[in-house]
């Protein structure tokens, strides 16, 4: 079993979302490849978008260098058999740098297709994790912009089988807060 554990907390601190992710991949087993993304994942741009554009056999070699990350987080994203997303929330949505994470591994021909029917996600018969932490915001509400959007997007690649596991309000009682993602995480 491989497991690509994406990190993405932006806190000094030790972060709740990334303990939890390390302990959810312990719990699964296999061999973990973390990615930590809050370590600088660069913002799409219009270099990239026309190299993007541009057939593959057409690149230049400044082309080819400018996909090459994108390249690289999308082969590590195609051999895992798992992934674990640790998302804490800020300001009701993901970290920037997951963002940026996400526009790099959604890639036509690569990771989806487009048919008659609409996309269709090319990374099929994979599991994803997906813990995210708040401070004061209740997964799964109004509000929670995070669970929905992660979800939908590791649908958009294929990736249906998705398990959300919360450690919210955090910033009310963290000790509870924790005990109920623990509590998921052994039910895995």
């Amino acid at each position: 079993m491989s497991i690509l554990h994406i990190t993405s907390s932006a806190s000094p601190m030790p972060s709740v979302s990334s303990l939890l992710g390390r302990e959810a991949a312990a719990k699964v087993g296999g061999n973990v490849t973390t990615r930590d993304v809050a370590t600088g994942i660069p913002a799409i741009d219009s270099d990239w978008t026309a190299a993007n554009f541009t057939p593959a056999d057409e690149r230049t070699a400044d082309q080819k260098d400018r996909l090459a990350l994108s390249d690289s987080l999308i082969a590590e994203v195609q051999a895992a058999d798992t992934l674990i997303l640790s998302v804490p929330m800020y300001n009701f949505g993901v970290p920037s740098t997951l963002k940026a994470w996400i526009d790099h591994i959604c890639r036509a021909g690569l990771t989806f297709k487009y048919s008659a029917a609409g996309p269709e996600g090319l990374l099929t018969g994979k599991r994803a994790i997906l813990v995210v932490t708040t401070g004061g915001t209740p997964a799964g509400s109004d509000m929670d912009f995070v669970s929905s959007y992660v979800r939908h997007i590791l649908g958009f690649i294929g990736i249906t089988d998705v398990t959300v596991i919360a450690s919210d309000l955090l910033l009310e009682d963290q000790d509870k807060a924790i005990a109920q993602a623990r509590k998921a995480i052994a039910d895995l």
